[in-house]
C-alpha cells in the first residue's frame, strides 16, 4: 500500500510541475488569467499530496507499537485482550 501512496504523491507532484510548466511557458501567451488560475490549482495540490502521501491506511499496524510507558503498554494489551511475554 505504501507503494501507492508513493506513485499517487509522484504522479500528483509531476501534474503540478507540469502545470507551473505549462501555464507560464504556453497558456499566458494566449491568456495570463487562465495561467495564474492553472497556478493557482497547481499551488492546492503540494498540500494535498503531502495528506495523501502520508495518512495511514487500514492495513498499517501504528496501534500496536509500544508508547514507551510499561503500564500503560499492559493495559492496552489487556483491553486488546493480547498477552505481552514478560
Amino acid at each position: 500500500m505504501y507503494a501507492r501512496r508513493r506513485h499517487i504523491y509522484f504522479a500528483m507532484m509531476g501534474t503540478c510541475l507540469t502545470l507551473f510548466v505549462l501555464a507560464w511557458g504556453v497558456v499566458r501567451l494566449w491568456s495570463v488569467p487562465v495561467a495564474v488560475g492553472m497556478c493557482v490549482v497547481a499551488m492546492v495540490i503540494p498540500p494535498v499530496a503531502a495528506m495523501i502521501a502520508n495518512r495511514r491506511g487500514p492495513e498499517d499496524r501504528w496501534w500496536d507499537d509500544p508508547s514507551g510507558d510499561p503500564k500503560s503498554d499492559e493495559w492496552w494489551d489487556e483491553l486488546d485482550g493480547k498477552k505481552r511475554p514478560r
